[in-house]
């Protein structure tokens, strides 16, 4: 069964080239994936209240869901992003080189800053501004430390990693 893809308002989702989506995702609606994107089991990216940007590389993984609110925040989400297991991304801004961890929330119009790590469980609150290069946890999310070169190098493995492991379902 294939990934479920569904317009509406006159919007169907635009899938760049070599995504993979998993066979029970969902896509609906004014979503674009930029090249080289998986989406994974259980995901739901749904851009029927608002419109949501996925750059290049990025993975959102299992039971993960992408969302806006209506008439107040897109969601936008750079390239090499990967959003952990369970996550939520709601109405905000994602920059380039981050990791959302497992069951990580983050609200409307909060801006995470390129290269950020969000802590696993972590909320990021209505309208934060995480600043780039750190790592932030807690309920609510707070800065804790600068990420090392190590958790650096971790968040683009995590992305590369997320194309092979997508070559393995798809035959490429």
């Amino acid at each position: 069964m294939p990934a479920l893809i569904l317009s509406v308002q006159g919007h169907y989702p635009q899938i760049g080239p070599n995504c993979f989506l998993a066979d029970n995702a969902t896509v609906v609606g004014d979503v674009t994936l930029s090249a080289k994107c998986t989406v994974w089991f259980n995901a739901v990216i749904r851009g029927d209240v608002n419109s949501i940007r996925i750059g290049e590389q990025t993975n959102i993984q299992d039971g993960a869901v992408i969302h806006c609110t209506y008439q107040k925040a897109a969601t936008t989400i750079g390239n090499r992003v990967s959003i952990g297991h369970k996550a939520i991304v709601h109405g905000c801004t994602i920059e380039d080189d981050v990791l959302i961890g497992m069951g990580a929330i983050v609200m409307d119009k909060a801006v995470v800053g390129q290269g950020c790590i969000i802590a696993a469980g972590a909320v990021v609150l209505e309208n934060t501004q995480c600043e780039p290069g750190y790592l932030y946890a807690g309920i609510p999310a707070r800065k804790i430390k600068p990420i090392t070169e190590e958790q650096q190098a971790t968040i683009q493995r995590t992305a590369d990693n997320y194309v092979l492991y997508a070559s393995w379902f798809s035959g490429t």
